[in-house]
């Protein structure tokens, strides 16, 4: 984009400052003014890829211009972040970004193709889900306790199914492994469909749900909640109990979803965006579908989205090497 400016503009605005000090002015003014891409790392039909599409269509019609959604599924939402990192920072490129593959994957890859922390800014974080501890729905087990019991019986590992090594799932199987006492084999499967096909199939003997993809798998009875990982019971599913009235209190992680731009996107941009954000999820018909959905919406501002992403890394690396892990 180029901004021709007069001398005798400059003379009648007694503007003497440089264009260094126009151009976030003139950015805030003239954008958008053409159509954004929107990148997430998730296919199509699954709980990334329906907050990426809602969120997109209320930017857009909030707006003024085309928000257009790239499903660039793949590697725990790598490729995606990856895209995005090197993507020119003009505010036409934007991503959704889940805690997998900006906080987890710079501690479990070393080979890593992007650097979050230095290539990708937060605008706002947007929403977060819980997970749900799932088996199949002829699983003996109908409670947690019953589970670990009959895991700890068991003479071979107990397999969890995974949407990916490095996401929650994997790492929230460990955990709660660690803190039960028995061991885990985790099964990682390239896409989120193949995981909830094996699960409802009984391949795999549990794996951690998000609640916004459990719930209708749960209602529709084909496959069993043992519990939940949020501080309190979900609204969507009230009869599954917390990890905490289970006696695993430890078992405390979630999914948080964040709106990133290429690091060098000017400042006026972020806040624009980060307005847009805020503005699009006080919206009743997003926030009524999100909800429906399992999501918890939020829309924080960019000082405290960067503050929680930074805190996020460090707890996420702890976790990650008490396993072991190494993605390469």
């Amino acid at each position: 984009m180029t901004f021709t400016i007069s001398r005798r503009h400059w003379l009648a605005t007694g503007i003497a400052t440089g264009v260094a000090t126009l151009c976030p002015m003139a950015w805030a003014q003239s954008y958008p003014n053409r159509s954004i891409r929107l990148a997430v790392g998730f296919a199509p039909g699954t709980g990334p890829d329906v907050v990426t599409r809602a969120l997109g269509q209320k930017l857009g019609e909030n707006m003024g211009q085309p928000v257009v959604i790239e499903n660039r599924a793949g590697a725990g939402g790598q490729i995606a972040a990856q895209f995005a990192a090197k993507a020119a920072p003009d505010g036409y490129t934007l991503l959704i970004a889940d805690v997998s593959a900006i906080s987890i994957a710079p501690a479990a890859f070393s080979k890593l193709a992007y650097d979050p922390a230095k290539e990708l800014v937060p605008v706002s974080e947007v929403v977060r889900t819980d997970f749900i501890l799932v088996v199949p729905a002829n699983a003996p087990a109908k409670t947690v306790a019953e589970f670990v019991a009959a895991a700890k019986a068991g003479k071979d590992k107990v397999n969890f199914g995974t949407f990916g090594a490095g996401t929650p799932g994997h790492f929230g199987a460990e955990m709660f492994a660690e803190q039960a006492g028995f061991k885990v084999e985790p099964v990682h499967y390239r896409a989120t469909g193949d995981a909830v096909s094996a699960i409802i199939a009984g391949d795999v003997q549990a794996a951690f749900v998000s609640t916004a993809l459990a719930t209708a798998q749960v209602k529709g009875g084909k496959m069993r909640a043992l519990a939940t990982t949020a501080p309190q019971r979900s609204t969507l599913l009230p009869e599954v109990p917390t990890f905490t009235e289970s006696g695993f209190p430890k078992a405390d992680f979630s999914a948080w979803f964040c709106l990133f731009v290429p690091a060098g996107t000017p400042d006026s941009i972020v806040a624009a965006l980060n307005a847009q954000v805020v503005a699009a999820l006080k919206a009743p018909d997003l926030r009524r579908q999100l909800e429906e959905a399992g999501f918890t919406l939020l829309g924080t501002s960019s000082a405290d989205a960067r503050a929680m992403v930074a805190a996020e890394a460090p707890r996420w690396k702890k976790i990650v090497q008490a396993t072991g892990f190494r993605g390469d």
